[in-house]
């Protein structure tokens, strides 16, 4: 046998397939079902050995043989006594023992005996007990037995020892001795089986019938528990980033909590990776790792000029900016807000800033976010929690001191699960920010270093209080010249080599990019002309794959109607002649500057008022307040007019289009005039600007956009409140320089420039009267 011994009166089960133990076995059945079953002292040699063989061996039985020769034998045998093997040799291809009963030393008192068959048979109960598994029929083959020799052989038989060990057992004289020695082999066993089952004991107590897959994993646990080895070098790993990370004392010893906390409940509870997580946030936050704040203005001038063209006013704000930074050395209050219209250039110039100052850049969109939690986190009780995106941003850039971008703070929502602008309230003041507190966080974090830059494309949706708290730099948009510059030198490169071209293989005119701006498109930014710029390459990458074609390709007017359609917008050009009643006016959209004509009819009636285009609360009171003044003022110069039986109607072209604004009164009061008069408007006029009831003309805002709108529109005269005309600084110079500005007061003033009418002097409609009183008139002589 090579991994088995055999003791007397036990039964076992041999697999016999080696060439000489098939010979011995086919002798054995020709005579009396004996053989000599001895251990294999290498368990590992495959070559049966003379040398190899214990010579303390048992005698067996053969109760059974299944099996044929070519497959190997399965034999059932029985050990009958212990033999001493005399001497072995090789005969006819087996082996052949000649042995003697081994002599035991029947050295066992009767006291003795008893002691030791009672202390046998109940650490042997006791072992059964604590082996997992149905043990009833070894209880009962246990109960049977009465004699302590054979009931020591079967327990050594069927303990789990090493063929040594047994061997050591079987070649004991005495009987004493081997006794107790198998005592000893047992206690030794018992106790082995009861630190299983405690620790059996400890998983079934937690862990349910559902968790049972883990059982495994949870006896690993437990194993090194007992041992004292339970991840040590990972809770080692974790105390050595909380030394590194340099957090405050106050944060350093929170975390230091946690980590006692995950070393008391185990990596298996259910919190634990809670906690993991919780302890890696707080290592990987830069709590004292800040960049080098060097700010040289020089390189950020030209770092500002080489990514963005025009927008000087605004790169020169932000020079000043970084200049008192660099006096001060301090990043306290440095919250800008970029306000224009979509793809005029204000997330890049987040970049730029970032780029001037050597900072890293995050950026966190805030369009759709509702819920405050988004910026101040979850706390940690909630299932799947997570820092809000200030921290994460933070974390991602590495260092406390980035520029950090809040990209369209004002699409943010109010809902039932809270108000994110709020939230940003301390996350913006100087005042607060250096103790930020994040739920998921729970400690405070220095925010003070942070260069917070934001963008929005109006302030009109952002609360009061959080507008309060920030810088506004109004970009409002590009000239045509600014935009032909920006095509040429900035977005005409990189749209080439997105569609794998070469500047030499296209040749595009500056009248060309001339006609996409003014006929294609009529946005404030340039992302609408980088897309049309784009699909041209798309059409000439089509061309430059076909055979014989000749480079540069001429992009022509042709060209342009090919790829890009029949031209856009032309609605927007004034009409070269307008009937009474249609007058030309200024509007500010999110979008950038507009031109918006208002409409004027009169019809039989009975003095009605009509507005229709989707007017505003505010613009439908402009129209109110207009349609007075003119009853008032130009009653004496339209006496064939009735107003009680003319019904007037007034109507802004795109109906579908909600329209309100405090800046449409004197387009709608000159527009009534006109129709009332029929007298027509120039179409190269526009003007802006509200009215009161008393005829005064009042300021109004976005006059750089509106101007803007109105020159890609081929208006040459505008009409502006005359405390407008300092907004006129904000306006380019080759604008201002090839339009007419007027500026008005009063509403006078307006219809001069606009019908060439001079009004008369205002006259009330109604005399005060006051009733002269006589004595005749009764009780009125008592009067004192």
């Amino acid at each position: 046998m090579r991994n088995s011994l055999l003791f007397p009166g036990a039964y076992i089960s041999l697999r016999v397939g080696r060439a000489k133990s098939i010979a011995a076995l086919k002798a054995a059945q020709e005579k009396d079902m004996q053989v000599v079953v001895l251990a294999q002292k290498s368990e590992g040699e495959e070559d049966l050995k003379i040398d190899n063989l214990y010579r303390v061996g048992t005698l067996a039985k053969i109760e059974n043989i299944r099996g044929t020769p070519e497959h190997g034998f399965q034999v059932l045998v029985r050990g009958v006594e212990r033999l001493n093997v005399l001497d072995l040799k090789e005969v006819d291809d087996m082996i052949v023992a000649d042995a003697e009963s081994f002599q035991d030393s029947p050295d066992i008192d009767p006291a003795t005996k008893d002691a030791l068959f009672a202390n046998l048979k109940t650490l042997s109960q006791s072992i059964l007990a604590l082996i997992p598994g149905d043990a009833s029929q070894f209880q009962e083959i246990l109960e049977s037995i009465t004699d302590v020799i054979l009931l020591a052989d079967l327990c050594a038989a069927n303990l789990p020892m090493s063929v040594a060990s047994k061997q050591e057992l079987l070649e004991i004289v005495s009987q004493k001795a081997r006794v107790l020695r198998l005592l000893e082999v047992m206690q030794r066993q018992k106790d082995e089986l009861e630190v299983q089952s405690d620790i059996r004991e400890k998983i079934t107590k937690k862990f349910g019938k559902t968790q049972r897959e883990h059982i495994l994993r949870e006896q690993l646990r437990a194993i090194q528990e007992e041992l004292g080895e339970e991840t040590a070098a990972d809770q080692k790993d974790l105390g050595t980033k909380i030394e590194e990370a340099g957090m405050p004392e106050e944060v350093k010893k929170i975390a230091s909590e946690e980590l006692r906390r995950l070393e008391t409940i185990g990596p298996m509870a259910s919190e634990s990776h809670v906690i993991r997580n919780y302890i890696d946030l707080l290592c990987s936050l830069p709590w004292s790792k800040s960049s080098p704040d060097t700010i040289d203005l020089d390189a950020a001038r030209a770092i500002l000029d080489h990514d963005h063209s025009g927008l000087d006013k605004v790169k020169s704000r932000i020079i000043q900016h970084l200049a008192v930074l660099k006096l001060t050395k301090s990043a306290k209050g440095s919250i800008l807000l970029f306000v224009g219209p979509p793809g005029v250039g204000k997330t890049s110039l987040g970049q730029s800033i970032a780029r001037a100052l050597g900072k890293k850049f995050v950026r966190a969109s805030l369009g759709g976010v509702r819920d405050d939690a988004e910026i101040r986190g979850h706390r940690r009780t909630y299932v799947g929690a997570m820092p809000g995106r200030v921290v994460q941003g933070i974390k991602r850039a590495g260092e406390n001191n980035p520029v950090f971008m809040l990209d369209e703070i004002d699409k943010m929502a109010i809902s039932f699960q809270g108000d994110p602008a709020a939230a940003l309230l301390e996350v913006l003041d100087p005042e607060q920010n250096f103790n930020f507190l994040d739920h998921y966080l729970d400690v405070p974090f220095d925010l003070s270093k942070v260069f917070f830059v934001a963008t929005a494309n109006t302030v009109e949706t952002i609360p009061g209080p959080l507008l309060d708290r920030m810088e506004v730099i109004e970009l409002s948009g590009y000239t045509t010249s600014e935009k032909l510059h920006i095509a040429k030198n900035h977005l005409l490169a990189d749209i080439l080599a997105d569609h794998g071209l070469k500047a030499e293989q296209l040749s595009l005119p500056d009248e060309m990019i001339l006609k996409i701006i003014q006929s294609y498109t009529r946005e404030a930014g340039v992302r609408e002309l980088q897309r049309k710029i784009a699909t041209l390459c798309r059409g000439l990458a089509e061309k430059v794959l076909k055979p014989d074609v000749k480079f540069p390709i001429e992009i022509n007017s042709e060209y342009l109607e090919e790829l890009l359609g029949p031209e856009k917008f032309a609605h927007e050009k004034v009409e070269p002649l307008t009937p009474p009643g249609v007058v030309t006016g200024l509007a500010w959209t999110p979008m950038g500057g507009e031109i918006l004509f208002i409409e004027s009819s009169l019809m039989p009636g009975s003095g009605k008022l009509t507005l229709t285009g989707q007017m505003g609360d505010v613009m439908k009171e402009s129209a109110l307040i207009a349609m007075s003044l003119v009853r008032a003022r130009l009653s004496a110069l339209i006496p064939l007019v009735d107003f009680e039986k003319t019904d007037i109607h007034v109507h802004i072209p795109a109906g579908a289009i909600p329209k309100d604004g405090p800046s449409a009164g004197v387009t709608l009061m000159t527009s009534l005039a006109s129709v009332l008069t029929g007298k027509s408007v120039s179409p190269k006029l526009a003007m802006t600007g509200e009215i009161t009831l008393r005829g005064v003309v009042m300021p109004v805002g976005g006059i750089k956009e509106k101007i803007l709108a109105a020159h890609r529109a081929g208006i040459e005269h505008v009409i502006l409140c005359s405390r407008n005309q300092k907004d006129l600084t904000d306006v380019p110079e080759e604008v201002r320089n090839q339009m007419k500005f007027s500026f008005v007061d009063t509403v006078t003033e307006v219809l001069k420039l606009t019908l060439d009418i001079d009004l008369p002097n205002l006259v009330p409609l109604y005399e005060p009267r006051m009733e002269k009183m006589t004595k005749s008139e009764g009780p009125s002589q008592n009067i004192q």
